[in-house]
């Protein structure tokens, strides 16, 4: 059944409105996001004030396209601005937040929170901006359209109660989009990849994160290539010529958490990914993230996405052929 935003907390001036990470302290928790494994999306004209601040970020995805006027986001220590046209993408796990940005009349815009296709990846690699954000901000012009038409679809298919006709595309009304049913959720994701598919294949991939040092990006390449390798400070630091002392500290600067923190999120992240596209025992699946213990790898899976592995792959993982 549609659920309507009316009927959500709203985050509306509650949240860090400047962009540092910092709130005014009466709500440690931060706003709140969807739980996982849900496809939520909506779209939203907000106006100066308004802002969201998630100190422990979310357990989903979060995409948002800027239609008119502009929003700020940020996610650890990446940060950017998005006008019309701008496709930005953050990852579960990392503190975030977003707003109305500065010296702007509102920003119009659509969001979506579901959990990722495991091929759009490699799509959104190349716009990496650091700390599980991706930002793309030169979709052609030619394709913001279509982008604009595949959101209303998206929203129509999410409300699709699979026992009438679906309703129809239409503008926006403000309303929230909830996909109830299976059929609804992998509708609404088809229309969520056409929409990765058409920002991605034409534009140009942002610069990377201004200041991030090389040898840091280089470990993070190391990790994200491979996280179920054993990976510790020491070898790490080995293969960026630095002291394990120097890396861990230049590696926590410079990316907001410690490196076995980021390898952590790394092989969870990679779990989640073979939970939901292949058929292996969990035992195994812990075994190929880097885990050695089940027992820890349980734990720190339900932790992270709100549900244990094997009830994780009954909500997400690919139907048999």
């Amino acid at each position: 059944m549609p659920v309507r935003a009316d009927g959500l907390p709203t985050a509306a001036g509650n949240g860090d409105t400047d962009g540092s990470g910092d709130t005014d302290g009466s709500r440690d928790a931060g706003d709140p996001a969807p739980p996982p494994g849900l496809v939520v999306l909506g779209h939203f004209d907000q106006s100066p004030g308004y802002g969201v601040s998630r100190p422990y970020g979310s357990a989903s995805w979060l995409f948002t396209w800027t239609t008119a006027g502009r929003g700020r986001l940020w996610q650890g220590g990446a940060r950017t601005s998005a006008g019309p046209g701008a496709l930005v993408v953050l990852a579960p796990g990392v503190p975030h937040g977003y707003a109305v940005e500065q010296g702007v009349r509102h920003w119009r815009f659509w969001w979506a929170h579901c959990q990722a296709r495991p091929s759009w990846a490699a799509l959104l690699r190349p716009y990496d901006a650091g700390d599980g954000m991706y930002v793309v901000t030169s979709a052609p012009a030619g394709v913001h359209g279509r982008v604009e038409t595949a959101f209303r679809r998206m929203h129509a298919d999410a409300r699709w109660t699979g026992t009438e006709a679906p309703p129809g595309v239409a503008p926006p009304d403000g309303q929230v989009a909830v996909a109830h049913g299976s059929v609804a959720r992998e509708l609404a994701l088809c229309a969520l990849e056409e929409i990765v598919l058409l920002t991605t294949a034409g534009s140009r991939p942002t610069e990377p994160r201004p200041g991030l040092d090389a040898r840091i990006r280089r470990a993070r390449e190391l990790i994200d290539a491979d996280p179920g390798a054993p990976h510790t400070v020491r070898s790490l630091a080995g293969d960026v010529a630095l002291s394990p002392s120097r890396f861990a500290h230049l590696f926590s600067r410079q990316v907001g958490q410690s490196p076995m923190r980021a390898l952590r999120e790394a092989r969870l992240r990679h779990a989640a990914r073979l939970l939901e596209s292949t058929d292996l025992p969990v035992e195994r699946v812990a075994a190929a993230s880097g885990f050695a213990s089940p027992f820890h790898f349980n734990r720190a899976f339900r932790e992270r996405y709100g549900a244990p592995p094997g009830a994780y792959r009954t909500r997400h993982g690919e139907p048999p052929a």
